[in-house]
């Protein structure tokens, strides 16, 4: 068994010089020939049993000898400067215990803009203008109702379009463009333009998306002498600390973040919010914990969302379906203010899916007087997916080629991005197209007669995403005396069974049964530093550190159980159900408990890094859909049927939360779809539907069935568990599927999410000869 060690790397060059820890021994990597006895097998999450008798503890649960609760006044006005505030009668209140507002608090800025936490201009209806910590909720709403406020209302825009004109009132600056256009090009766009003989050209626009994860943001803060303690819902616990440290200018150490069971985040809370550095400053004043947890209406407002976007898509291709160019501009809406984080990069799919040589893609985020936007599931490839698949779909109709044949024609094995680096697992698009159309019956799908108005159609897309780790991340692994294990990091579970995961491969490594390994996570001040849950990357980047530091223990007890069985080599070792043996074949055994109760006091600890991911491959996930929907053209009611889902994750480490994740990402798929979307009134700036009853997430009763096609190809060339990202990529192709399907059923396509029975019904009887069927080729 190879030994871990770790080295000292020097990067860059002087001030940039950093340095890096590197693994310089690696374990071989989990093949398909590799003999796994509990990974690759469907397991129940290990948090199962607290979760559904309701025993787990979410950050809205703490309740603190002493808490107080703390409430929100946000700004009705999307645009307005404080001219006056006034806070003393609502400080005079029974039981308010501390107010803050422009008026009081420490000049601490946030956002990547740099604004006050209570900023004099307030840019969005929901921008907070004070919070009050009272010993009651009711108690807190009406002190709030107390505080004078004298506003300043400003000119607002809420358009992208409108937003970029010259004389458009703006938020930050002179200009409404965040930053300079981020433009990519490879190839002569105008020559392949040039050499095409069909050209699609398209403007897509996409909605603004609102997370509403079923937990809202927030924490409860507890601040004694120098130190805070915060228990918070969060994906990243360790990035929540070193934000939070900054801001308040402790040390590092002196700020513990917890999060033990967290209620969704889907990429909404990957940094700190304002709501957790004002519930330690409310903590501070008052002596007291403060719970500050967003109510739904905060949640929606404030909170984040997917930001909408604008594309104009150019697709050309010759006669075969071969792509000679394509061309995108593309605007992001960024709301009133930059949160950090993971940031919406729209452009990225249309730079790496399919083979093409002439490639530009220019895209610019845009200030709106609107609640700040933030990386949303697939942040980016979801907007994308909708624009390009659709516009692949119609290629193909106007080729009259098959849609997976267009693909497969324009398919690559390596990343045009990245020099033509080779994927490292360059055939998992290809086997998700097979598996998913089989899976789906696309070749053999006979449509029905329609039935009165009601008609059926079929659509298909693909993708490609991230989901190859985000190193380092750290682990150890403790034996105990009885033979159990401790497994040890600072990684945090957002809900996606990341506990199941890792104590799966820990005991694989070990040998162990899953009953006798333990994860502890979601504790700054317990467990060794991993990354933030984003990008599709908590199994695949921490998984690799506690296989590692199983395999240390591993070793370590081998070389212990190697003298009690007089065996001179304790690589001819094996473990297995916790039974020691000489070269697994039961002769000489004996267990890992009465190793453990020989060596008690004494304590095996492992230590395992999650070094960096190798240079020579780009790591890249991939995926399909195929959809089924069912249109009646009468009412514009769209019922999607049922879905197959193929997608690229590497080695499969647990089926059962795989599949969880699949039919999650499909409906909030369908979500994005057809139904959820807000609206802000134009000559307000409110937001009308920033509640559940308004604001439409898919329920259960429109949850189609959903087939999953498993690919489950190990990438060993990425980590040694072979696994990568899958929490994101389900998400992405449904849309421009449902999209091409409500073609394929009525003839018309629609070029906007959501595709509401409005929209579709004006499409129906608006249609012409030229969109109600396939388009032409256009002239060479």
């Amino acid at each position: 068994m190879p030994v871990k060690h770790i080295a000292i790397l020097r990067e860059g060059e002087g001030d940039e010089e950093k340095l890096k820890l590197v693994e310089t021994v690696k374990l071989p990597p989990w093949d398909q020939n590799a003999r796994l006895t509990v990974v690759g097998r469907p397991q129940v999450r290990a948090e199962g049993v607290e979760k559904v008798t309701g025993r787990a503890q979410y950050a809205y649960d703490m309740r603190l000898p002493g808490q107080l609760y703390a409430a929100a006044l946000r700004s009705p006005h999307p645009h307005a400067r404080i001219r006056r505030i006034d806070t003393s009668v609502a400080e005079q209140v029974d039981g308010v215990h501390a107010v803050l507002s422009s008026a009081n608090a420490p000049a601490i800025t946030w956002y990547e803009e740099e604004c006050g936490l209570f900023a004099k201009t307030v840019r969005f209806v929901g921008d907070e203008v004070a919070v009050v910590a009272a010993e009651s909720e009711e108690i807190a709403q009406d002190a709030l109702r107390l505080i004078e406020v004298d506003y300043e209302p400003l000119p607002f825009v809420l358009d992208l379009d409108a937003a970029l004109q010259p004389g458009a009132p703006t938020l930050h600056g002179d200009s409404n463009r965040k930053e300079e256009p981020k433009v990519y090009e490879r190839g002569d766009i105008d020559q392949g333009f040039g050499a095409a003989e069909a050209i699609i050209d398209r403007v897509y626009t996409t909605q603004t998306q609102v997370h509403n994860s079923l937990e809202p943001h927030g924490c409860t803060a507890l601040w004694q002498g120098d130190q805070v303690t915060i228990w918070e819902s969060t994906q990243g616990i360790f990035e929540v600390r070193e934000q939070v440290a900054a801001k308040l200018g402790l040390p590092e150490h002196h700020v513990r973040v917890i999060k033990e069971h967290m209620g969704g985040g889907f990429g909404s809370k990957q940094v700190a919010w304002k709501q957790t550095v004002i519930a330690c400053l409310l903590s501070k004043m008052s002596g007291r914990p403060v719970q500050f947890m967003l109510d739904r209406e905060g949640e929606n407002l404030a909170a984040g969302s997917r930001g909408k976007t604008w594309q104009h898509l150019r697709l050309g291709a010759k006669r075969d379906g071969t792509l000679t160019a394509l061309a995108v501009d593309i605007r992001i809406a960024n709301g009133a203010y930059s949160v950090g984080g993971e940031g919406a990069n729209v452009s990225g799919m249309y730079q790496r899916l399919y083979r093409c040589p002439n490639v530009r893609t220019e895209q610019v985020a845009v200030y709106l007087n609107t609640g700040p936007s933030v990386a949303f599931r697939a942040p980016g490839h979801v907007e994308a997916a909708f624009a390009l698949e659709a516009a692949m779909d119609e290629l193909a109709r106007a080729l009259q080629i098959d849609p997976i044949e267009l693909r497969l024609r324009n398919y690559t094995e390596t990343d045009q991005k990245k020099e033509n680096k080779p994927y490292s697992s360059p055939v998992a698009l290809r086997t998700a197209y097979a598996k998913v159309t089989d899976a789906f019956g696309w070749q053999t799908y006979q449509r029905p007669a329609p039935n009165g108005t009601k008609r059926r159609g079929i659509g298909f897309a693909a993708h490609e995403w991230g989901g190859g780790g985000n190193p380092p991340a750290y682990a150890w692994v403790k034996i105990n005396g009885d033979g159990t294990a401790d497994v040890i990091t600072g990684a945090q579970d957002i809900g996606t069974g990341s506990r199941t995961g890792l104590l799966m491969v820990a005991a694989e490594e070990l040998g162990l049964p899953v009953d006798a390994v333990t994860v502890h996570l979601g504790d700054t001040a317990v467990g060794p530093y991993a990354p933030t849950s984003a990008g599709s990357a908590t199994q695949v980047t921490v998984g690799p550190a506690v296989r590692a530091a199983a395999a240390d223990a591993k070793r370590q007890l081998l070389e212990a159980a190697a003298k009690l069985l007089e065996e001179d080599d304790p690589t001819h070792l094996h473990i297995r159900d916790g039974v020691i043996s000489v070269n697994g074949n039961g002769t000489g055994t004996v267990t890992v408990k009465e190793v453990a109760g020989r060596l008690s006091p004494h304590m095996i600890l492992g230590h395992g890094l999650r070094g960096a991911n190798p240079k020579d491959v780009s790591i890249r996930t991939f995926g399909a859909q195929c959809v089924e929907v069912e249109v009646d053209t009468a009412t514009g009611e769209i019922t999607v049927l049922r879905v197959a889902a193929s997608h690229d994750c590497g080695r499969i480490i647990n089926p059962t939360l795989v599949e969880s994740q699949i039919i999650g990402g499909v409906t909030q798929g369908i979500g994005f779809a057809l139904t959820e979307e807000r609206f802000v009134d134009e000559a307000s700036g409110i937001v009308l539907n920033a509640n559940l009853e308004e604001y439409k997430v898919p329920t259960v009763a429109d949850i189609p069935t959903i087939t999953h096609a498993p690919v489950d190809l190990p990438d060993v060339a990425a980590n040694p568990t072979g696994a990568k990202g899958i929490g994101e990529p389900p998400i992405i192709p449904t849309a421009p599927a449902i999209a091409s399907a409500i073609f394929d059923a009525t003839g018309v396509r629609l070029y906007h999410t959501p595709f509401s029975r409005r929209a579709l019904l004006d499409a129906l009887t608006g249609a012409t000869a030229t969109n109600a069927k396939p388009a032409t080729p256009s002239a060479a």
